[in-house]
């Protein structure tokens, strides 16, 4: 069997690069070069080199600059709360007391419901709350911005946990017993024998957590829709707002895209690169 996958191992891996190539390759490559291009359609592009980057960047309109650090912050904010509240529950729910299953199960649910629902959904509770002081969610953009953080906290909170949990039932129970043994506290137990081991489940959610900040698109359309005045645009919304919204401005939406998708990579390379730095071996 081993010496057929060999031979014809072409066979096996033709379909996937077709699949990876016109699904992905193509239409990067494709996006890459439309950056460069001002078009309406694909048959109409022409090249302008980097017109459409200083557009961007220059758009006063959009404030391509205000998305851009506001979605940073989001991302941050967000990155942090949701594993700080994912490994806090994920430690209380391996203690193994009764019910812990149904527990699992209703933390994890919130990551079922689709964005534009859960965006809708969350306006109407939030505007519920902030009626009684006269404001809604759009009244101010720093309103928008803690209600789109608690909706990622209680959507994705629990996705965490679920890989945290994994992690930490994979430890073995020497250490933990040893280190009681040793006479370690629970904090130290926690600092010095589970978080260490741990890394390679914290690197896995910081990874999710960061990258979905920063891409996060339809629970913005759908809580806040950018208002008032773009304020609250993160730039996955800014970017669509751009490229679909403004006549002649395809092409500037199309660099701003390719910008977005450096910062993201870049920032989830260096994540990984610090992360993957402090696992250590089982």
């Amino acid at each position: 069997m081993e010496r057929y996958i060999k031979r014809y191992w072409p066979v096996f891996v033709l379909p996937t690069m077709l699949a990876f190539a016109i699904g992905f390759l193509i239409p990067f490559l494709m996006g890459l070069y439309l950056s460069f291009c001002e078009f309406t359609t694909l048959s109409n592009a022409a090249f302008v080199g980097f017109q459409n980057y200083v557009r961007a960047f220059a758009d006063a309109a959009s404030d391509f600059g205000h998305a851009l650090w506001f979605t940073a912050l989001f991302a941050l904010l967000s990155t942090a709360l949701i594993n700080l509240v994912g490994l806090v529950v994920a430690l209380l729910l391996v203690k193994g007391f009764r019910g812990t299953n149904v527990f699992r199960t209703v933390f994890f649910m919130p990551n079922l419901i689709g964005g534009i629902v859960l965006g809708w959904l969350w306006q109407v509770i939030l505007n519920g709350v902030l009626a009684r002081w006269g404001v809604t969610i759009v009244t101010n953009e720093w309103y928008g911005f803690w209600g789109l953080t608690a909706v990622m906290l209680w959507q994705q909170a629990g996705y965490m946990m679920i890989i945290y949990i994994s992690g930490l039932t994979a430890i073995p129970a020497e250490l933990t017993e040893a280190a009681a043994i040793d006479g370690a506290t629970p904090w130290q137990t926690l600092t010095r024998v589970k978080l260490p081991m741990l890394m390679p489940s914290i690197t896995i959610c910081t990874f999710l957590t960061l990258t979905n900040g920063f891409k996060l698109f339809d629970q913005n359309l759908a809580l806040t829709n950018g208002m008032p005045s773009n304020r609250s645009q993160l730039l996955a919304l800014n970017i669509y707002a751009t490229f679909y919204g403004r006549t002649g401005w395809a092409g500037a939406g199309q660099a701003k895209a390719v910008v977005f998708c450096a910062i993201v990579v870049g920032i989830a390379l260096l994540q990984l690169h610090f992360t993957r730095a402090r696992e250590v071996q089982q």
